[in-house]
């Protein structure tokens, strides 16, 4: 069984995140990026059901600029076979990669392609449904555990009123929730190794697909930074502060 695992370039999470002086955009001048967390899970999930004998191959892809190979590179020495590169420097939305995705999809014909379920900088949980209707493929969301039993696919997935799980028939979509697993590291050997696989390259336009946002940034502001918390000396100036000042109460 073939799996394409889809993996996204983000800053990296311990970074704290700069906003430009002109509010015009993120800074990421000198800005350490790295693998989507939720990306680094779709990955380990691939390489575990290679490891269990279901999955024989491994295809990473990703769609952005040409410092995204260094991503790719990463999900090579974690265990991918072979990665695919959509190179382009628009600015990609959700429909765009999934479009991007599609036509991958199309020529690799994948049994199965993993996702996260989000990126942590634009947070919009819409590539992976948006590629399983582009594919006309089944798609198990927000999976906490994946199983491949009699040709079927089974995910356990998370919604608000608990776990449900759900069957599909293969080729199928699946997008990673947090619990899923626990990426491992690539450990240095395998860095090496990852620099011979094979990293094709492709555009857009080869791809027949425009990619490129149609959505305008306006602006971009950081959070209002949280004050200092206060001590009251009785009941009463709490009362009178909860009124007056928060007035959460009346």
């Amino acid at each position: 069984m073939k799996v394409l695992v889809a993996v996204k370039r983000v800053i990296d999470y311990n970074v704290k995140i700069r906003v430009k002086p002109d509010n015009s955009d993120v800074d990421l001048t000198n800005v350490k990026m790295a693998m989507n967390p939720f990306c680094e899970i779709a990955v380990e999930e691939a390489v575990r059901l290679k490891e269990k004998g279901v999955a024989s191959e491994i295809v990473a892809v990703t769609v952005g600029p040409k410092a995204a190979q260094e991503q790719l590179r990463t999900a090579l020495a974690l265990g991918a076979d072979r990665a695919i590169h959509v190179q382009t420097d628009e600015r990609v939305e959700s429909l765009g990669a999934a479009k991007a995705l599609a036509k991958v999809v199309e020529d690799e014909q994948p049994e199965l392609t993993i996702l996260g379920k989000q990126a942590i900088d634009t947070d919009n949980n819409q590539t992976g449904q948006m590629l399983a209707a582009l594919t006309s493929r089944p798609q198990g969301t927000f999976a906490s555990e994946v199983a491949v039993e009699d040709g079927k696919l089974k995910v356990t997935r998370e919604i608000d009123g608990g776990l449900q799980t759900v069957e599909l028939a293969l080729p199928a979509i699946v997008t990673t929730d947090l619990r899923l697993n626990e990426p491992r590291y690539a450990k240095l050997p395998d860095i090496m190794k990852a620099k011979k696989k094979p990293l094709d390259t492709k555009t857009p336009e080869e791809l027949g697909v425009e990619v490129g946002s149609k959505l305008k940034l306006v602006k971009v502001e950081p959070p209002a930074e949280r004050q200092g918390g206060v001590k009251v000396g009785s009941v009463d100036e709490l009362v009178d502060k909860l009124k007056n000042e928060a007035k959460v109460i009346s």
